[in-house]
């Protein structure tokens, strides 16, 4: 018997990977679970598995091309017995939970030496940069692998093999779309959208699987798909379809010399949509100030020492951050523009950008207000280890209500980073220098850190802003108020 396999769901908002190398070809015996593909998302390199053991008889991908969730990437030949041993979810509850129920994680590649070499910064000594994902989306995705028109990859982390959905691999050669005419064809989550509704919103340039179904089981109906590209206008082409204002063409460079392309990588990519999204959805607005960390340098260095562990000022100032949005709610809060609503979060999640070869990624430290300093300096470190070795899970980039980034090591004073949507400020840090402040009837130096917050407007004044960022500020001067912030 002769089956298609299929790329399967690798995280969540996965829509495309990019093929580093594949790892079998026509005629090779695998077994189960034997990795078919070395393939790069935009926020890890990940190997997919073989769903049974066969005999390849056919490769329909190659290195260096994207290919799409639900795109056949193999054939294999089975007989009856292996053809029942497929890896992922057998009924229809299992598929639809999708990547987010439970386990562990496709097998990710730690064999550098079989990855193509990749252009990229060197990694710096402490987290910096602003941050560039788009992580988190508004409401939960839904799976690609029934599109017939996958947008750019904006992906998550990958899932586990047990968790891939049935549909992975399919015993014919009909691509997943839409069904008979008139039959509604499934789309992810359990939802389902009949031909037409699909073929408009093809028309209308949206990604079927931005829209949220108003009928049973989400049934996707038109009126859904034009309530959507309302949605898109009015709100500046915030989601994920073509109805955002289109790039300019770019001139013909080459009419003044010689020019040179070269194709986004995944984390590029999703870098580039998600600040677009944030850029045009929120008003932005920065405050600046500085901090006098005098006192705090001396202090933060003798604790480092006494715990073991690198204490950062990034590490500091996550602590401080995280008692900050205590104290104001509104930084730790989300707006629903579409309901007219504030959410409240009574957690906080704080994300750190850390400059990688492959990027920025922003792993997000869970409960920060609730650990102590060098618990979280600790975390800090294996965080930022695991981000430039692209071994981050999905509830590590995650899930941020608010985004600390230090450009400081950089050399950088007063800067303004963007805020990630649907998040609504981030504090930025700059590098501290030695400046003569007069006190006590005479110049004397301090070690002054420059401060940045930038805020949604549309939730947060200007007084509220210069609040939150002297309250920090005021924390980072007083090292032994940071005693009472502890866990």
């Amino acid at each position: 018997m002769l089956k298609e396999v299929k790329l399967p769901v690798l995280g969540e908002n996965v829509e495309t990977a990019d093929v580093l190398n594949v790892l079998v070809a026509p005629g090779d015996t695998v077994a189960a679970e034997q990795s078919l593909l070395e393939v790069e998302t935009d926020k890890a390199t990940v190997e997919v598995p073989a769903p049974f053991g066969g005999v390849v008889r056919e490769v329909r991908v190659k290195t260096g091309e994207q290919v799409a969730v639900g795109q056949t990437i193999l054939t294999l030949e089975v007989d009856g017995e292996r053809a029942g041993a497929v890896g992922g979810p057998t009924s229809a509850g299992d598929a639809a939970a999708g990547p987010s129920a439970g386990g562990g994680e496709i097998a990710r590649v730690a064999k550098d030496s079989r990855r193509p070499a990749r252009s990229g910064g060197a990694p710096s000594s402490e987290p910096s940069g602003g941050r560039g994902h788009q992580a988190t989306a508004a409401t939960p995705p839904r799976d690609a692998a029934a599109r017939e028109e996958p947008g750019p990859g904006r992906a998550a982390p990958e899932v586990a093999a047990e968790q891939l959905p049935a549909d992975a691999v399919a015993e014919d050669a009909a691509p997943a779309g839409d069904g008979a005419e008139g039959q509604p064809a499934p789309v992810a989550g359990g939802a389902v959208a009949a031909p037409s509704v699909r073929r408009l919103a093809r028309e209308l340039g949206i990604d079927i699987g931005d829209v949220r179904g108003s009928g049973p089981g989400d049934h996707v109906s038109i009126e859904d798909v034009k309530r959507h590209a309302r949605e898109l206008i009015a709100g500046g082409g915030a989601g994920r379809g073509r109805l955002a204002a289109p790039a300019a063409p770019l001139p013909d460079f080459t009419q003044w010399g010689p020019v040179e392309r070269e194709g986004m990588s995944g984390v590029r990519r999703s870098i580039a949509a998600g600040m677009g999204r944030s850029w045009t959805i929120i008003p932005h607005v920065t405050q600046f100030d500085r901090a006098d960390i005098t006192d705090l340098e001396g202090w933060r260095k003798t604790l480092g020492e006494r715990a073991g562990t690198k204490l950062t000022v990034t590490a500091v100032a996550l602590k401080v951050a995280a008692a900050a949005l205590r104290a104001f709610p509104k930084f730790n809060a989300s707006v629903d523009a579409e309901n007219d609503e504030i959410v409240y979060k009574k957690y906080v999640h704080v994300a750190v950008a850390v400059e990688t070869p492959h990027g920025l990624l922003a792993p997000v430290v869970r409960d920060a207000d609730r650990k102590g300093l060098v618990q979280i300096a600790r975390e800090l470190v294996e965080l930022s280890e695991k981000a430039r070795a692209r071994k981050l899970g999905r509830e590590e980039l995650s899930g941020a209500c608010f985004t600390v980034t230090n450009l400081g090591g950089l050399g950088t004073t007063h800067f303004s980073p963007i805020v990630n949507w649907p998040e609504v400020a981030v504090l930025g840090l700059g590098r501290a220098s030695r400046t003569a402040i007069f006190a006590d009837g005479g110049f004397v130096p301090r070690l002054l850190l420059p401060l940045s917050v930038s805020y949604d407007h549309r939730l947060i004044d200007g007084a509220d802003a210069a609040r939150f960022l002297r309250w920090i500020a005021e924390a980072l001067e007083q090292p032994l108020l940071l005693l009472l912030l502890e866990g």
